[in-house]
C-alpha cells in the first residue's frame, strides 16, 4: 500500500477515479478563540497492490500537539481490496467531510491516519491565534 496524497482541504470530489481538491491548507488563522471551522475535508489517494488484497480499517484521529483527540474518533471505514488478475495495483480515493471542527486552544494540530492499526501519514495543522486590531 503507499498513500499518494493525504491532505486537508475545503472540499474534494472524486470524479471517476480523478481525485479533485480546492484549498489545500495546513494553517488556520484564527481571530477568536474557540475559532469553529465550518467545512473541511481529508482527501487520501491510496495505491493498493497484490499483496495488499483482503479486507482492511482505515481510521482517522484528530488530535492536538499532546496526542488527544479533539473530536470523537471516526469510526473505522472498512476497506476491501480486491484486484482483477491482469492488474499490477488499483488506485482508491477517499474523501472524509468534517464540520464543525472545533478548535480550543492554538497550536499544532493533525489527522493521523491509519491502516489495520499501523500508522500510515499524517497530516499536521497549524491554529494560530490572529486577534483583530484595535483601532485607538
Amino acid at each position: 500500500m503507499n498513500i499518494q496524497v493525504a491532505v486537508l482541504c475545503d472540499a474534494a470530489t472524486d470524479d471517476n477515479g480523478k481525485l479533485n481538491l480546492l484549498g489545500a491548507f495546513d494553517t488556520i488563522y484564527a481571530r477568536e478563540l474557540p475559532a469553529v471551522h465550518p467545512q473541511c475535508s481529508v482527501a487520501l489517494r491510496v495505491t493498493f497492490f497484490n499483496g495488499d488484497e483482503g479486507k482492511h480499517n482505515l481510521r482517522l484521529n484528530f488530535v492536538d500537539a499532546d496526542g488527544r483527540s479533539i473530536m470523537p474518533d471516526f469510526p473505522p471505514i472498512p476497506v476491501e481490496v480486491t484486484l482483477p488478475d491482469d492488474v499490477h495495483f488499483g488506485t482508491r480515493n477517499f474523501i472524509i467531510n468534517i464540520q464543525q471542527l472545533k478548535f480550543d486552544e492554538p497550536g499544532l494540530y493533525s489527522v493521523d491516519i491509519s491502516f489495520d492499526d499501523q500508522s500510515a501519514a499524517s497530516i499536521p495543522l497549524l491554529v494560530k491565534h490572529v486577534p483583530p486590531v484595535q483601532m485607538a
